[in-house]
């Protein structure tokens, strides 16, 4: 065997004794450049947002470290305190979305289809639409108490206008002639309703879904605040007011967090539901 048939053969050795190291690092410096490309700006604001409360740039009384924030999330977490406010918000929110998505959708369709129903309905829609719900959020109060119907009522009012009106524009979005099409062809009404008008609308439902699941939470927070004595918003005001402020960047943390489950959870859903189509995002 000559010197040059070893080193040949000790050449190839090594490459295929480094060959899966070196992969590893390509696949996790492409995952890295791909974390830090879509979570880079919000951990540096993490970072910068420790740094300054850690080293006295800012009042860490008013905005405390986010260490000092997580530690009180796991407490209140792990102690149980803040599951029962998280059911209860849960349970307040989610009556109320699921009762908007009971209304809003089958009316949605009707309107966008039949003319004579979207033009007596649309000019008392458009009042209250303008009309803020937490103005009228004492109204509610007054007619229903404190309890949890108005609570539930003030939530179902603020997401039934979004959800309601993104299911009228996908209805009157829908492709003519993909109408004219089934006409053509001797389709029925109902057929053409279930099977080009209902799937052409359901990219902007999920759209309205989408917004109304943050309007939900955005209202249940309002609503929380005002005679309550449980849930993720009544939690915000009362550390407030008891001056515990990490507990009540903690659950601001989890609303935040409840927000970004339902809008996820959606997106999947409708990626299901909607292969077809390259509106999902």
């Amino acid at each position: 065997m000559t010197l040059q048939h070893i080193e040949r053969t000790a050449g190839i050795g090594s490459r295929e004794g480094y060959g899966l190291p070196t992969e590893f690092l390509r696949l996790a410096g492409r995952t890295s450049a791909r974390i830090l490309s879509r979570y880079g700006v919000l951990l540096g604001f993490l970072g910068l947002w420790q740094v300054a409360a850690s080293s006295g740039w800012v009042n860490a009384a008013v905005l405390p470290p986010v260490d000092t924030i997580v530690a009180a999330l796991w407490k209140g977490l792990a102690g149980g305190s803040l599951l029962g406010d998280i059911a209860i918000s849960l349970q307040r929110a989610g009556l109320a979305f699921a009762a908007a998505v009971l209304v809003a959708i089958p009316l949605g369709l009707m309107m966008g289809q039949a003319r004579a129903v979207e033009t007596a309905l649309d000019p008392i829609l458009q009042l209250f639409r303008q009309t803020s719900a937490l103005a009228l959020y004492p109204v509610f109060i007054l007619l229903l108490g404190l309890g949890e119907a108005s609570k539930v009522f003030v939530i179902f009012w603020a997401t039934l206008f979004p959800l309601l009106l993104n299911t009228i524009s996908g209805v009157k979005e829908v492709d003519p002639k993909l109408l004219e099409m089934a006409r053509v062809y001797g389709a029925r009404r109902l057929t053409i309703f279930r099977r080009v008008v209902l799937p052409g609308a359901v990219p902007s439902i999920f759209v309205g879904l989408r917004l109304g699941a943050t309007t939900a939470l955005l209202l249940l927070i309002a609503s929380e605040m005002i005679g309550a004595n449980k849930g993720i918003g009544f939690q915000v005001m009362n550390a407030q007011y008891n001056f515990q402020i990490p507990l009540m960047f903690a659950a601001i943390v989890i609303l935040a967090a409840l927000g970004l489950i339902a809008n996820q959870a959606l997106v999947i859903l409708q990626r299901r539901l909607c292969r077809w189509s390259n509106q999902v995002g």
